[in-house]
């Protein structure tokens, strides 16, 4: 008996097919497909949060300074003329940053292994592609998720059964995080 479902697919679209769902799940909190993949997806979700919720703390809080570019009123650099070039000003910034320790670092490689890159795009069409930004989707997973679980061993997905879907009737399923 095979330790996991095939879906009907070759490895690599499977391996693609459960880490975008995966990445769906973990960025919209629920999501809605058949019975069969939900119970694929739950065993990496669940492992991922785990070990979320392992490294949750396993940080140091370190003070850096960084040189940032001034900024006018409209959000734009100040630029400055030296020696007939025009030059951005910058301003040294002191900030707190978080620096993994080294189990910590590992289980956020570990995650990007499994989950795809997400970005985000505004709701107004007014500058969409320019007001993109990306989600970093360990960190959520350090600071938002895994601190719910942290009294929870396991279980942190839940299947609910929608009904059969119109098409070719395979039961569809809502999963998502309890």
């Amino acid at each position: 008996m095979a330790g996991y479902r095939k879906l009907g697919r070759t490895a690599s679209q499977r391996k693609a097919l459960i880490r975008s769902q995966v990445t769906a799940l973990l960025y919209h909190g629920k999501i809605r497909t058949t019975e069969m993949r939900a119970k694929e997806i739950r065993k990496v979700a669940e492992g991922l949060i785990a070990m979320a919720v392992r490294e949750k703390d396993n940080f140091e809080t370190v003070k850096v300074t960084a040189k940032v570019p001034r900024k006018d009123k409209d959000g734009k650099r100040v630029k400055e003329v030296v020696d007939g070039k025009k030059v951005t000003v910058f301003d040294e910034v002191e900030k707190e940053i978080k620096k993994d320790l080294p189990s910590r670092l590992h289980a956020r490689r570990q995650m990007l292994k499994v989950l795809y890159d997400v970005t985000e795009v505004p709701t107004k069409a007014a500058g969409r592609k320019r007001n993109t930004k990306k989600v970093d989707l360990p960190a959520k997973l350090f600071d938002e998720i895994a601190p719910k679980y942290t009294s929870r061993n396991g279980g942190y997905t839940r299947i609910v059964k929608i009904g059969p879907r119109k098409g070719d009737a395979a039961m569809e399923v809502l999963i998502e995080l309890v």
